[in-house]
């Protein structure tokens, strides 16, 4: 908010120039800076404002917008559109494309796989009639489970005028079904680059068991429509979780019960509100959130396609928004103010508060009713160095815990960084002290009710989960998973280097994006790869990797195709393929043929 001095009065015909100084961050890409604004006249009355995007030192290129076109060539380095790239190809023989299948389902796995594959090519690729009968010259596909194999994986096999779909767990039915529905989609769009086989086979599974995608569904509100349309798109590229950021300082999404006032105030920004406007937002009243009914509706989809649904609800930090809904929740006595990174001021659940205990109880027993899979990933990043300096009950349980000094200590947190933007809290400070108390706490009442704890890599701050039934997230840097496996940890590897995707595309001006951790083009999140650096011991612990888009960028959704495609597929083969299938010259050939979220994949 910028106020003009003391008795000014714009007059008619002139301008008034505001200059803001102290950013927290230097300006890197177009999307910085001010997305929405608007004034508040002297009577109370607002007036929406048009703002123009920030202009870069020397910036004279088209402000860039929409997924990068990728180019199908003329001649591919292989024979078959195929993302993620199989295991094993050993195709023989070609045809011209038949224009759909025909399903031929024996057992209930199989019925149900191909129950899902129809629908899902139903939803992507409406016009494309994949799945139709013989009438419609459908080419007999025959889906059958086989013994003997993994639950992801499948073999294919190809005859003159039919192919076969075997596999043992309902996921491989449905992956084999997928990957002739790429096969399919290439050979009839591009008849003179790819081929349909007349004989062969082609076995695959994939090379991790997790591959997954985050959503932040907090900072910018998507509709359950759009949720859906990402889970689809994250199913055609074989990933198989999806980790729903419900809940941030800038928004609470989720329907609870127990506590109306979450979406009632918490889920909706604007002039006036609890919630002021931010990232885009505009005075109006914006936002959302997903009903007990949608939510078990995206559960439904996800399951229908092989993806387990992971809830988040961040905690201890990252709790504005909520604690502006519930302010009982805080110290009754904490005097003073502590911020954030991201300059929120006393933004996290205090350990030391007992009500805060009865509410995360509550929470966790409704989140898990809603998501079967049996995950409640409980965030734990971020909370500020100074967090609780000054609550008396916070400094209490200092105390217990680590001494008079610590104590002193931790008072003197907030003559240094109160009214500041925090650091983040370090292991072995006051703050991870008592914040691992806190998730300590929290994860046995998680593993009470026979659920696994996921946390970003703060959660294992103080081994504070019990790595039996939890896994972490490492997104600081590359050496920071590595460095966990070998402590026992199951880990999930996705640095903000390589595998967020709010990062920008380039160090362009004209590329949206943020910058934080630097920039990531499609070449280098396809190259990167998550087994580097770890021991044959740290290995046993790397379950997988997973993108993280985050949406503080993402002001309009040319913006999210622009940073989301191809880079999710990216991750997804690297999840998927093994490191000496990859290819990039092979993926950059292909992913042109994957569909995107919002619009088409856009020149250049």
């Amino acid at each position: 908010m910028i106020a003009p001095p003391d008795g000014f009065v714009l007059q008619p015909g002139q301008t008034w120039t505001a200059t803001a100084r102290g950013l927290s961050y230097g300006l890197r890409h177009w999307s910085d800076g001010a997305n929405a604004a608007y004034v508040v006249l002297e009577d109370g009355s607002v007036v929406s404002i048009q703002t123009t995007p920030t202009q870069g030192k020397g910036h004279n290129s088209p402000l860039l917008k929409g997924a990068a076109k990728f180019p199908v060539p003329a001649t591919a380095p292989v024979a078959h559109s195929i993302i993620p790239w199989p295991r094993h190809v050993a195709t023989t023989g070609s045809r011209i494309a038949p224009v759909g299948f025909e399903l031929h389902a024996k057992g209930p796995l199989a019925t149900r796989a191909g129950q899902a594959f129809a629908n899902l090519t139903a939803e992507l690729f409406p016009v494309e009639a994949i799945v139709r009968p013989a009438s419609e010259a459908g080419m007999p596909v025959h889906v059958v489970e086989k013994a003997g194999l993994g639950e992801e994986a499948y073999e294919l096999s190809f005859e003159e005028n039919s192919a076969t779909v075997s596999a043992t767990g309902y996921s491989g039915l449905f992956y084999g079904l997928v990957t002739l529905g790429h096969m399919l989609r290439g050979a009839r769009q591009y008849p003179g680059t790819f081929t349909f086989p007349t004989g062969g086979t082609i076995s695959d599974e994939p090379g991790f068991k997790f591959r997954g995608s985050h959503l932040d569904v907090a900072r910018q509100f998507y509709t359950g429509a759009e949720v859906s349309r990402l889970i689809r798109i994250m199913a055609w590229n074989k990933m198989n979780k999806f980790h729903w950021h419900l809940t941030e300082d800038e928004a609470w999404r989720l329907e609870i019960d127990a506590y109306p006032q979450l979406t009632e105030i918490a889920a909706w920004r604007g002039h006036g509100k609890a919630l002021p406007p931010l990232l885009g937002s505009g005075p109006q009243a914006t936002g959302g959130f997903y009903s007990k009914k949608t939510v078990r509706e995206i559960v439904a989809l996800g399951e229908s396609l092989g993806i387990s649904i992971i809830p988040e609800i961040d905690m201890p930090g990252h709790f504005y928004a909520a604690l502006q809904a519930l302010p009982h929740l805080r110290d009754p006595a904490e005097k003073g103010e502590y911020q954030s990174v991201q300059g929120f001021p006393n933004n996290s659940l205090n350990p030391a508060h007992e009500p805060v205990y009865d509410f995360v109880n509550n929470i966790v027993d409704e989140v898990l009713d809603l998501f079967p899979a049996g995950v409640f990933h409980l965030g734990a990043d971020e909370v500020p160095l100074a967090a609780w300096s000054g609550s008396p009950l916070a400094l209490d349980m200092i105390e217990r815990m680590g001494g008079p000094e610590l104590r002193k200590k931790h008072e003197a947190q907030f003559n240094q960084l109160g009214n500041h933007h925090g650091a983040d809290e370090i292991e072995g400070s006051p703050t991870a002290l008592i914040q691992a108390e806190f998730i300590r706490r929290v994860h046995k009442y998680i593993a009470g009710k026979g659920a696994v704890t996921g946390g970003w890599e703060e959660a294992a701050h103080g081994d504070a989960v019990d790595k039996s039934n939890s896994y972490v997230i490492g997104w600081r840097n590359v050496e920071i998973n590595a460095a966990l496996a070998e402590r026992g940890f199951d880990i999930v590897v996705s640095p903000g280097q390589r595998y967020y995707l709010d990062m920008a595309n380039g160090v362009s001006w004209a590329e949206p994006g943020a910058g934080w951790a630097g920039w990531s083009g499609p070449q280098e999140t396809y190259e990167f790869e998550a087994r580097d650096g770890f021991s044959e011991e740290g290995l046993k612990h790397l379950l997988g990797i997973q993108s993280c888009i985050w949406s503080e960028s993402m002001t309009d959704r040319a913006i999210f195709d622009r940073l989301v495609f191809p880079r999710l597929s990216a991750i997804a083969e690297a999840g998927w393929t093994v490191p000496e299938r990859k290819s990039w010259e092979r993926f950059k050939a292909l992913v042109g043929l994957m569909p995107i979220m919002y619009g088409n994949w856009a020149a250049e």
